[in-house]
C-alpha cells in the first residue's frame, strides 16, 4: 500500500485514498463529504466514508458517530449576495464528549498533519456534538 504523507508528532500515515477522494471532491465534485478515522493497529488515517454530490449537510452529521472521534470535510455550496455561486472546504474535527481520552488526544495531535496533505482547505472547526458544526454555523462562517 502506497502512503502520501507521515504526520511526524504521532507517527500515522495519511493514505493515498484520502488525498485521491479529497482531490475528487475538490475538483470533480463527485463527493459531497469525506469522513477520514484513525486505524491505530496499522497507524492509518484511512477514509471512513464518503458522501456523494446529492447528499448534503444532513447525511455527514448522521455520518459521524456519537461516541468515535473523526475527521470530516465538507464542499459547502452557496450563493454570496453578488448572486455569485462560491464553494468553500471546511475541515471538521469531530471529538464528541462521550469518546476516550485516549482516542481525543490521538486525533488532537494527528489533526494537522492531515489539515496539511489536504490542500485548499478553506475553514477549520472543531465541534463536540452537532451543535457546534450546524449549518447556520457554516452558513456564517462562509460569508
Amino acid at each position: 500500500m502506497a502512503m502520501a504523507f507521515k504526520m511526524a508528532t504521532t507517527g500515522m500515515w495519511v493514505t493515498d485514498e484520502c488525498k485521491t477522494s479529497f482531490m475528487e471532491m475538490k475538483w470533480k465534485k463527485v463527493h459531497r463529504f469525506i469522513v477520514f478515522k484513525i486505524d491505530e493497529a496499522s497507524r492509518l488515517v484511512t477514509v471512513d466514508t464518503v458522501g456523494g454530490p446529492g447528499e448534503g449537510y444532513d447525511e455527514l452529521a448522521a455520518s459521524l458517530p456519537p461516541d468515535d472521534c473523526r475527521y470530516a470535510v465538507f464542499d459547502f455550496d452557496f450563493v454570496t449576495t453578488d448572486n455569485c455561486k462560491k464553494s468553500k472546504i471546511f475541515f471538521i474535527a469531530w471529538p464528541p464528549s462521550a469518546s476516550r481520552i485516549r482516542e481525543k488526544m490521538l486525533y488532537a495531535t494527528s489533526k494537522e498533519g492531515l489539515r496539511r496533505a489536504l490542500e485548499g482547505i478553506h475553514y477549520d472547526m472543531q465541534a463536540t456534538d452537532p451543535t457546534e458544526m450546524g449549518m447556520d454555523v457554516i452558513k456564517d462562517r462562509a460569508k
